[in-house]
């Protein structure tokens, strides 16, 4: 037994370095135009074999650093309507988000968030974690971060 454990596990390593595919999983940092435009010091995302690990996200205006008007509400959808464009762009979804973090400004907001974040995620929530912070980029309410597995990996 312990013998074809350790066969099974050379002939894996084997199949992760073949020579088809030697940078799998070196990482592939991804921006839109507008994110470069703003001269920010991070990427939308980065991509790792199958897996798609998106930067924060505040509810910013596409393309400004203008957050979207009215209150909790208002910026949480503008939040998850990024990160549905950061998903879409990179050859992920919605639907295979695994994980998220939520930062919210005022914990306080846990209920308002959640009636949004409840309309982008009805079935199948991602696992989730949740804080107060005590200040966010932008004086941003709320900030979410999200792991995605991705559709179509672009191929190397």
């Amino acid at each position: 037994m312990l013998r074809s454990a350790i066969v099974g596990v050379a002939l894996l390593s084997l199949a992760c370095t073949t020579p088809e595919r030697p940078d799998r999983l070196d990482p592939v940092f991804l921006s839109s135009p507008e994110t470069e435009a703003l001269g920010l010091p991070f990427s939308d995302a980065v991509r790792v074999g199958d897996m798609l690990y998106l930067s924060g996200q505040v509810g910013n205006l596409p393309g400004t650093l203008d957050l979207a008007p009215g209150g909790i509400e208002a910026e949480a959808q503008q939040t998850l309507e990024n990160i549905r464009s950061i998903l879409t762009r990179n050859g992920s979804s919605l639907a295979r988000v695994v994980k998220c973090t939520v930062f919210l400004a005022d914990i306080a907001d846990w209920p308002a968030f959640n009636q949004v974040y409840s309309q982008f995620f009805p079935e199948s929530p991602p696992a989730r974690s949740a804080l107060g912070a005590s200040g966010l980029a932008l004086a941003a309410k709320v900030e979410v971060e999200c792991i995605a597995l991705v559709d179509n990996p672009v191929a190397r």
